[in-house]
C-alpha cells in the first residue's frame, strides 16, 4: 500500500506517521497491492485531533474521518482504521459482486461475514437542475436547509454542492454535458 501524509495546522513527528502506516497497512490484506492510502492529520479548536483516511483501490474509495477529543492522535488513527475495516467487512459481498474480480481479495476470513442487508430506496425525488453559478447554488441550498444541492453549472454539466462536516462547502462536478 502506498501512503501519502498531509498535516494541517499541526507538525507531527515520524513516530505518529509510522504508527498510522502500521495500523492502516493491516487493511492491505483486503486489496491486491494496488491500494493507495491518503492520511490527513489536523488539530481543530485547541486539542481536538482529527484523522481522515481515504483508501483508493481501482475505482473504489473507502473513507473515514475520526477525532479524538483528548488530544490523542493515535486514538483517532485507531478509530479511523477500525471504521474502514468495518465498512469493508459489512459490504464485502456487495463489493465482490459489483467490482471487478481483482479489486478485493476474495479470501476474507469467514469470521468477518456479516448478514447482508439490501439497499432500500424509500423515496424518489425528481429535480429540475437549472443553470446557475456555484454561489447561487450554495445560496439555494442554504435557503432550503439542505446538506446538498444539484444544479447545472455554466458549462451546462450537472454539479452538486454540499456542506462538509468540518465546515465549508464541497463541489462535485461531472465530466460532461448530460441530456
Amino acid at each position: 500500500m502506498k501512503f501519502t501524509f498531509t498535516c494541517k495546522k499541526v507538525a507531527l513527528n515520524d513516530s505518529i506517521k509510522e504508527y498510522a502506516e502500521k495500523k492502516i497497512s493491516k487493511l492491505d490484506r483486503y486489496f491486491h497491492g494496488d491500494a493507495e492510502a491518503r492520511v490527513t492529520f489536523s488539530v481543530e479548536k485547541g486539542h481536538r485531533c482529527v484523522v481522515e483516511v481515504t483508501i483508493v483501490s481501482g475505482s473504489t474509495l473507502f473513507r473515514a474521518q475520526e477525532e479524538s477529543r483528548d488530544g490523542d492522535m493515535r486514538g483517532a488513527i485507531d478509530a479511523a482504521s477500525s471504521t474502514i475495516d468495518r465498512q469493508i467487512r459489512k459490504n464485502k459481498t456487495k463489493l465482490a459482486k459489483q467490482l471487478r474480480q481483482d479489486a478485493l481479495v476474495s479470501t476474507v476470513p469467514a469470521e468477518f461475514d456479516v448478514s447482508e442487508e439490501e439497499f432500500q430506496i424509500v423515496r424518489t425525488k425528481h429535480v429540475a437542475a437549472k443553470p446557475m453559478s456555484e454561489d447561487e447554488a450554495i445560496l439555494q441550498m442554504n435557503l432550503l436547509g439542505h446538506d446538498f444541492f444539484v444544479y447545472r453549472n455554466m458549462d451546462n454539466a450537472v454539479s452538486i454542492v454540499y456542506r462538509r462536516k468540518n465546515g465549508g462547502y464541497g463541489l462535485l462536478e461531472t465530466d460532461g454535458v448530460e441530456d
